[in-house]
């Protein structure tokens, strides 16, 4: 249940969901947060470019930060949707905070090794990677639905925002104070967000069946994704970019230290640039969605990232690999934001967090195996080369519009309308009772068999997203107006969860296929329990076991749901 307010009158300005106290008081700390982040990456970055001088040493800074994210994104997702998202976002900071906290004493210590950098900006990660999928998804329980885009462009724009002076203000600290100062700024600017989040009285509707263990909860994101084809096709995008645009982020140091002769200092500012690009990119997203259609809005960011990166490779001047930078930033977040918005606005509540922590995978892990090719590449063939092999790639990269082009997005962001109630059942049964096997006949005028069985492919989709299997749709030799369709859920708890996790436009999916049924008889539907050889049981069920049962509540009528 979302705490966030109702709005009288639908306000979609990029500032409309500052309005709201909640997500205004967490993402004024998140942009603390952010910018401690920042800091600190700096600080490691260039901390490794002291250590050693082998740009595969450099560029694993940004993979370690980014592969937990690819590694971890879907227990992380499940978690978020199984518990307290609140919580699961606390736990994960404390995690970040203790991997800061140890770095920045080792540091002060001198016992800092290239191997042990990694190792500590690996934990940082994980506890972000972990902390992800919890406060991405709660974003939608502190705003109303209008302002969701909105919100997640806010977040792009609070992380762009510390992007813009993070790095500015961490080449100052480490040129000032060293590598140290810049780990303990990060573990210190973790504590607002962790007491803003602790004040923040998350109000959640318990379920009325008991939550799914992890590793189902982690099958059931995966079959919802795989089945989603809209979804499917922004993650494959998004990790296609991220693999070819994260030689940016990746080789930024060496950028300032080989291609512009600088410092610390000149590194933190082309970072800022990058930011400052991104912030305006971010406060644009509500422009090119109402101009562009995703396809044309992602064809034109990374036409243009490519061009900018050929600029950052060729240029030797800061001014004009800055001004590069501001737009290849811009075009970044554009394209992020927009994929970012894809998932979040296609997942119903129930597994957003699984899909959102598939998103983060996919972004992170492209990031994060971009970030090793480069860094191998640009010791075989230097920076100048890799960045221009990234720009050839970035400008072919629009041609997979040809096979996997962009949706439209919000085709599902709605929970069912209401529950239904549970089937009446004769049996004893448990919540491990299974499986289940559903069948319901359809009768179907001969005219209108062609359009009935394209719809039934859509509800095939449906119900696997949901959690069936074995699904399938037959039509009677004998009797041709006569179709079943058939389908398995592995336990009775998977089948309640099934038939209620459908949302409004699936249900309108399925009325659609109940349309089609002819005669003043409703569609017939049967549920049946499969009984492999030697699995019934005679004897009368134990008072123990009859208190774990899942008893039914009413019947239903047949036809108002399966």
């Amino acid at each position: 249940m979302t705490d966030a307010p109702k709005s009288a009158a639908a306000d979609h300005s990029i500032t409309a969901p500052l309005k709201h106290s909640v997500f205004r008081r967490i993402w004024l700390a998140s942009l603390l947060s952010n910018l401690g982040l920042l800091i600190q990456g700096v600080g490691a970055a260039w901390a490794m470019t002291q250590m050693t001088s082998s740009a595969d040493k450099v560029a694993l800074v940004q993979t370690a930060l980014m592969l937990p994210i690819m590694l971890i994104s879907m227990p992380a997702g499940a978690i978020a949707d199984m518990h307290d998202r609140r919580v699961v976002a606390m736990v994960a900071l404390a995690i970040s905070l203790v991997g800061a906290t140890a770095l920045t004493v080792l540091a002060w210590l001198n016992l800092v090794t290239p191997n042990l950098l990694l190792v500590f900006c690996f934990i940082v990660g994980t506890g972000m990677a972990l902390m992800g999928p919890a406060w991405q998804s709660s974003v939608s329980e502190q705003v109303p639905a209008e302002t969701l885009p909105a919100a997640v462009a806010l977040n792009g724009i609070s992380y762009n925002i510390a992007r813009s002076f993070g790095p500015a203000i961490g080449g100052i600290v480490v040129a000032t104070a060293g590598a140290v100062a810049a780990f303990a700024a990060n573990a210190l600017l973790y504590l607002p967000l962790l007491v803003v989040l602790f004040l923040w009285k998350r109000v959640s509707e318990p379920s009325r069946l008991p939550r799914e263990r992890l590793n189902r909860a982690m099958v059931s994101g995966v079959r919802y994704i795989t089945n989603s084809p809209s979804i499917k096709i922004v993650l494959l995008r998004t990790l296609v970019t991220g693999i070819i645009g994260g030689s940016v982020s990746a080789l930024m140091p060496l950028i300032a230290r080989d291609l512009l002769q600088g410092g610390a200092q000149m590194y933190g500012i082309m970072l800022g640039a990058f930011g400052m690009g991104a912030v305006i990119g971010a406060l644009n997203i509500g422009e090119v969605r109402k101009r562009l259609s995703g396809e044309a809005a992602i064809r034109a960011c990374t036409l243009s990232m490519a061009g900018a990166i050929v600029a950052i490779a060729l240029s030797t001047e800061p001014v004009l690999t800055a001004a590069a930078l501001v737009v290849a930033g811009a075009v970044w977040m554009l394209a992020v934001a927009l994929f970012n918005i894809g998932v979040q606005l296609s997942a119903p509540r129930w597994v957003a967090g699984r899909s959102l922590a598939a998103f983060q995978a996919a972004i992170a892990g492209g990031i994060a195996v971009g970030s090793w090719g480069w860094g191998h590449l640009t010791d075989y063939a230097g920076v100048e080369i890799a960045l221009l092999v990234s720009a050839g790639l970035m400008a072919l990269s629009p041609l997979l519009g040809i096979w996997l082009r962009m949706p439209p997005v919000g085709a599902r962001n709605e929970d069912a309308a209401e529950l239904l109630a549970d089937p009446e059942v004769q049996l004893q049964l448990t919540g491990r009772s299974g499986p289940l096997v559903v069948e319901i006949e359809y009768r179907v005028a001969q005219e209108s068999a062609r359009a009935f069985h394209n719809v039934m492919q859509e509800v095939q989709l449906s119900r696997q997203r949901n959690g069936a299997y074995g699904w399938s749709i037959a039509r009677d030799i004998a009797d041709p107006e006569l179709w079943t369709e058939r389908y398995h859920c592995p336990t009775w708890l998977d089948y309640l969860r099934q038939r209620n996790r459908a949302t409004q436009s699936e249900r309108e999916l399925h009325q659609r296929a109940i349309a089609f049924h002819l005669g003043p008889e409703p569609i017939r539907v049967r549920r049946m329990l499969e009984r492999p050889f030697g699995s019934v049981r005679w004897k009368e069920e134990t008072p123990d076991r009859a208190a774990n049962e899942v008893l039914p509540v009413v019947a239903t009528a047949a036809g108002s749901s399966t």
